[in-house]
């Protein structure tokens, strides 16, 4: 299967922490939506043994990945790493986590799971997702921040038409919470030639709302990496 190591780690703990590792713990996991009209679907946290990942960036997607990165369905990813003994948490905000808020997941890790991974659709995207792949959990109680980028699954090309497609392979954006998009965009593209799991370009949008290229507002949808504040607090 194919979860992504943060993109920026605010130290709070010093090296020498991070490389030890961890046993059983109580952890809590606080992600904070940083965008400004960008939502996240079901956030999916699970803490696993270090030879799994959720996702890999410069490796193509797995089915699971697909269809959460497309539609926001997180049970194909909690169905994986259930069978493989991670400890799960499934959907902390309980629905969409809106832009500047904060959703916590509160874990009790197996002893061996001592990496930490977290996955959600952003919405509006074609497979655009907010992602931390294999973290490894401080053994030493304290509190560990960090920042995540948008990752884009490489299945379906950012047309950023928004016309309620969220099946795997079916083109379109599902929805665009906050009632911002527009109608009639004609596509911004229809191939995408990365077909791999890669840092996402963002949202391009555009100022047409009943036309154009986009049904994205470029004053509302656009993005600049990263899009999502993790606090880990080890107890």
């Amino acid at each position: 299967m194919n979860f992504v190591s943060p993109n920026k780690l605010i130290a709070i703990a010093t090296m020498s922490t991070l490389s030890m590792t961890a046993q059983a713990a109580e952890i809590e996991v606080t992600i904070t939506n940083a965008t400004q009209g960008i939502y996240y679907t079901p956030i999916i946290v699970a803490a696993h043994s270090g030879d799994a990942h959720v996702f890999e960036t410069g490796t193509m997607a797995s089915a699971e990945l697909q269809a959460m990165a497309e539609g926001g369905d997180i049970s194909g990813l909690s169905s994986v790493l259930a069978n493989i003994g991670a400890d799960v948490a499934e959907n902390p905000a309980a629905g969409l986590l809106a832009p500047g808020m904060s959703a916590m997941a509160m874990m009790s890790t197996s002893e061996g799971n001592d990496y930490l991974s977290l996955a959600a659709m952003i919405l509006p995207s074609n497979d655009g997702f907010v992602g931390l792949d294999s973290w490894m959990i401080p053994s030493e109680p304290g509190t560990y921040t960090f920042t995540l980028n948008a990752y884009d699954a490489g299945t379906e090309a950012n047309d950023e038409i928004v016309n309620g497609g969220g099946a795997p392979g079916t083109p379109g954006i599902p929805a665009a919470p906050g009632g911002a998009a527009g109608t009639g965009g004609t596509g911004v593209t229809m191939s995408e030639e990365n077909t791999y799991v890669h840092i996402h370009r963002g949202n391009m949008g555009d100022g047409d709302a009943e036309g154009g290229k986009s049904d994205l507002d470029y004053t509302v949808h656009r993005w600049l990496n990263p899009v999502a504040k993790v606090t880990v607090v080890v107890k």
